[in-house]
């Protein structure tokens, strides 16, 4: 399953936008192509902070905008599975591997991945395909890739299972 987390306008494009936000948008778009011609699942996760549902800043990317039928699920957490009902969605599916890109990688990114594990799910979080912006202290690229490097490899043990954070370019992701 494809999980696509705060691509929203107000986010992506700011102000201030994410780092490489057009490269962001072109991979996503060309992953969310291929997920489709696989008729792999995909959700996007649209956080109410960004903004409100139905508005400029609160909506998708255009680029990387939802189809008729496809599923959107909106938050109040940096978590994409508080409060929501992204888990049971993936239990109805059957998924048990989650694939995710989006934005901000220090906030929804990494808090997502990390819990998805502690809900026995693997995680493959996509290293070219997740973004943010500067923070007084460290530039986006920084932010970057420490997030990656902690989280490569990062996972719990849940009833004599290890679910775990892999981070691959999004090339290496086959439907």
């Amino acid at each position: 399953m494809l999980v696509l987390i705060d691509l929203q306008q107000g986010l992506v494009q700011g102000p201030p936008a994410v780092a490489h936000a057009d490269q962001l948008l072109a991979t996503v778009g060309a992953l969310l192509a291929r997920a489709r011609a696989a008729r792999v699942p995909v959700i996007f996760v649209e956080d109410e902070d960004v903004g409100p549902a139905g508005t400029v800043a609160g909506s998708t990317c255009a680029a990387v905008a939802p189809q008729a039928g496809e599923r959107v699920l909106r938050k109040t957490a940096c978590d994409a599975f508080h409060a929501t009902d992204l888990l049971a969605h993936c239990h109805a599916l059957g998924a048990t591997e989650l694939v995710i890109a989006g934005c901000k990688t220090e906030a929804c990114i990494d808090t997502t991945c990390r819990r998805a594990t502690t809900l026995g799910l693997q995680v493959k979080l996509l290293a070219d395909a997740h973004s943010t912006t500067d923070s007084p202290v460290l530039t986006a690229a920084q932010i970057i890739a420490h997030h990656q490097h902690v989280l490569d490899g990062f996972g719990c043990e849940l009833e004599g299972e290890i679910y775990e954070i892999a981070v691959i370019p999004s090339a290496e992701v086959a439907w």
